[in-house]
C-alpha cells in the first residue's frame, strides 16, 4: 500500500504577517506622493509666505515703482523717510498708542480672569462667556458703536453734555483709542490667562490656605505670579496688534490729525494722488521688522514659560476664594466693561441702523426707518459686498483649514527633512500687519510677467489669498494641539499594516482630526469675516467686501448705510457661531 509522503503529513504552517504582500501605492513621475505632498506643502507655504515680503523689500531700495523698467538701487528711501515724512511723530504716536493699549488691555482682562475663574463671584460662567462677546466684533465695528455713543455727537456724549454741561471725555485723542482698542483686545489676553488658571494646580493655593493666607495674599503671591507667563505673552501680542491696527486710528486719529504706522500707509499709499512708493516701501519694511521682532520675543518667552509649570502629579479640584463684599466689585467691574464697553455701542450701532436720526435730543421711536435698509438693497455694489464677504469667509475658511491641517500634519508627525521650516512658514503671517500683505501682494502682482498678475489683481482670489494668510497662524494654531493629543502608536499601527504615509494620514488622522477641522473652519470664518485691511490694496470697485465698503460710507457720512452693514455683519457671525456651536454640542476635541 502506498503511503503519502512524509512532507504531507506536516501540518501546514501559517503565513506570518510580513509573508502578506503590502500594498503598492503609483508613484508620480517616480516619486513617492507622500514626498510630493510634503514637498508640494513647503512649496505652497513659502510662495504665500514670501509673495507680500520681497516685494516690500525690493521696494524699499528701488527709486521708482517696481511696474516701471530701469530702476536702479538706493536707501535714500529710507533717509527721506526718516527726515522728510514726520515719521519720527508718527513712530511715537505708534508707541504711546501701543504702550496705553496694552497696560488698558491687562488691566480690564487679567483681573477678570483672576475673579471668573478663581473666585465665587455669582454668574461665573456667563461673565466668562461675556467677557468673549467682542471677539466676534471687528474692532472697525466697535469703532462705529463707540462714536455712535461717545463720540462727540454720540447718543450718550449728548445726554452727558446735557447734564454736566461739558464731555468728560474726548474719544479722538490717543487715549480714547487707546481704551476702545484695549475694549476690542481684552477677551485675547482674557482667554491666556484664564485657560493658564484653570491648568493649573490648585494645591499651591490650598497649602497657603493651611498656613493661614487670606484670599488677597493667595491672589497676590500665588495666583498673580502664576500668571506671569501668560500676561507677557499677551502683552507682547497686544502691543504687536496695536502697531498693525487701522480701524480705530483711522476712525479716531485721522480727523484730528494723529497719525500713527496704519494710517501713515493708509494715507501715503491709497489715500495719496501720487504715492511716493520708496517711502511706502521702506515704511512697510519698517513696520515688518519691528513686528518680526515682537514675535521673536514672543516665542522665547513661551519656550522660557515651563520654569512657571505648576501643575505636577495629580490635579486637586479648585477651592474657590471669597472675596467677600470685594466679589460684588467685581461683578460691577465686569458688567461695566461688557455693557459699557461692548454691549451698549453695538445696540447703538443697531439702533442707529433702524432711525433717520439718532439723538436723545429726539425720540428714536418717532424716527425709525427702514431706509437704510433699503439703500442697501437697492444699490447693487452694496449687496455685493456682502457676498463678497461671504464667499471670501466661506471659500478661505475651507482652503486655509486644509492647508493647515495638512501643515500641521507634516510638521508634526512625518519625517520630512523640513518639517520645522514648515511650521515657521506657516505662523511667520502672524508677523505680517494686514496692511503690509494687502501692499506687498499688490506689488507682487503687479511684478509678475507676461502680465500674470491681472488675472488676479483685483479679483475675489486676490482678496481671499490676502484674508488667507492672515488666517493661517490662527487655523495651524488651532489644529496642532489636537494633532499632538493623537498618540503616534495609531500612525504606527497602520504603517505596519502596509499603508504608506498618505495613506496613514487620509483613513487614520483625518478622521480623528474632523472635529478639530471644524473648529478651525469656524475660527477661520470668523477671522475671515472681520478682516479688511489687505483688501483695501487688494480690492477694486466689484470686489468690495462689508469692510471696504463701510469705510467709503463713512467717509461719505452715510452712517446710517454704515450702521446697516455693520448690523448685518455682526447678524451674519451670530449665526454662523450659533449654529456651528449646535452641531459641535458635546464634541471635545473641537
Amino acid at each position: 500500500m502506498k503511503t503519502l509522503p512524509e512532507v504531507a503529513s506536516a501540518p501546514a504552517e501559517t503565513p506570518s504577517r510580513t509573508d502578506f504582500p503590502a500594498p503598492k501605492y503609483r508613484r508620480i513621475l517616480g516619486v513617492d506622493r507622500s514626498q510630493l505632498l510634503f514637498w508640494a506643502t513647503i512649496i505652497i507655504l513659502a510662495l504665500l509666505v514670501l509673495a507680500p515680503v520681497v516685494p516690500t523689500l525690493y521696494q524699499s531700495v528701488m527709486d521708482r515703482p517696481l511696474y516701471e523698467e530701469g530702476g536702479l538701487f538706493t536707501t535714500e528711501n529710507f533717509t527721506r523717510l526718516f527726515t522728510e515724512a514726520g515719521f519720527g511723530s508718527v513712530a511715537l504716536n505708534t508707541l504711546m498708542f501701543a504702550v496705553m493699549t496694552t497696560v488698558l488691555t491687562l488691566l480690564i482682562a487679567v483681573p477678570m480672569a483672576i475673579v471668573v475663574v478663581r473666585t465665587n463671584i455669582p454668574g461665573r460662567r456667563f461673565f466668562g462667556a461675556a467677557m468673549q462677546w467682542p471677539f466676534f466684533i471687528s474692532s472697525l465695528i466697535l469703532g462705529f458703536g463707540w462714536i455712535t455713543m461717545y463720540g462727540p455727537a454720540g447718543f450718550a456724549s449728548v445726554q452727558v453734555k446735557r447734564i454736566l454741561g461739558f464731555l468728560p471725555w474726548d474719544l479722538y485723542t490717543i487715549p480714547g483709542m487707546a481704551i476702545t482698542e484695549a475694549v476690542a483686545l481684552a477677551p485675547i489676553a482674557y482667554v491666556f490667562c484664564s485657560n493658564a488658571l484653570r491648568n493649573s494646580d490648585a494645591s499651591l493655593e490650598g497649602a497657603a490656605q493651611t498656613v493661614g493666607a487670606g484670599p488677597f495674599r493667595i491672589l497676590w503671591s500665588v495666583i498673580i505670579p502664576m500668571l506671569r507667563p501668560p500676561m507677557v505673552y499677551s502683552s507682547v501680542l497686544v502691543f504687536s496688534m496695536s502697531i498693525e491696527t487701522l480701524s480705530i486710528p483711522l476712525l479716531y486719529g485721522q480727523p484730528v490729525g494723529i497719525t500713527v504706522f496704519a494710517t501713515f500707509l493708509y494715507k501715503n499709499g491709497l489715500q495719496s494722488i501720487d504715492p511716493d512708493y520708496g517711502i511706502l516701501g521702506a515704511a512697510s519694511v519698517i513696520i515688518l521688522l519691528v513686528t518680526i521682532l515682537l514675535v521673536a520675543v514672543q516665542a522665547k518667552l513661551l519656550k522660557d514659560a515651563k520654569r512657571f509649570v505648576s501643575v505636577r502629579g495629580k490635579a486637586t479640584r479648585p477651592r474657590l476664594l471669597d472675596l467677600g463684599w470685594i466679589k460684588w466689585l467685581s461683578v460691577a467691574f465686569i458688567t461695566v466693561y461688557v455693557v459699557i464697553g461692548a454691549l451698549v455701542p453695538i445696540l447703538g450701532l443697531v439702533m442707529r441702523s433702524f432711525t433717520k436720526v439718532f439723538t436723545p435730543l429726539q425720540n428714536p421711536l418717532l424716527s425709525l426707518t427702514m431706509g437704510n435698509y433699503q439703500r442697501i438693497i437697492e444699490f447693487p455694489v452694496y449687496l455685493a459686498s456682502i457676498r463678497n464677504s461671504l464667499i471670501v469667509a466661506s471659500v478661505g475658511a475651507v482652503l486655509v483649514s486644509v492647508l493647515a491641517v495638512v501643515a500641521v500634519v507634516v510638521s508634526k508627525r512625518s519625517t520630512f527633512r523640513y518639517r520645522k521650516v514648515i511650521e515657521y512658514l506657516a505662523l511667520a503671517p502672524q508677523a505680517m500687519p494686514g496692511l503690509i500683505i494687502g501692499i506687498g501682494l499688490f506689488w507682487a502682482f503687479s511684478f509678475l510677467p507676461f502680465n500674470m498678475g491681472s488675472l488676479v489683481q483685483g479679483t475675489i482670489w486676490a482678496i481671499i489669498i490676502g484674508f488667507g494668510l492672515r488666517a493661517l497662524p490662527s487655523a495651524f494654531g488651532s489644529i496642532s494641539p489636537a494633532v499632538m493629543q493623537i498618540g503616534e502608536e495609531l500612525d504606527n499601527a497602520a504603517r505596519v499594516n502596509g499603508a504608506d504615509w498618505m495613506r496613514m494620514f487620509l483613513r487614520v488622522l483625518a478622521k480623528l482630526l474632523t472635529p478639530a477641522f471644524v473648529a478651525a473652519m469656524v475660527l477661520t470664518f470668523v477671522v475671515m469675516m472681520k478682516e479688511y485691511s489687505p483688501a483695501i490694496f487688494l480690492g477694486s470697485a466689484d470686489t468690495n467686501i462689508i469692510g471696504t465698503t463701510m469705510l467709503e460710507l463713512w467717509v461719505q457720512g452715510n452712517t446710517g448705510s454704515v450702521a446697516a452693514l455693520a448690523t448685518i455683519q455682526i447678524a451674519i457671525t451670530a449665526a454662523f457661531v450659533g449654529i456651528a456651536g449646535l452641531l459641535m454640542k458635546g464634541k471635545k476635541d473641537a
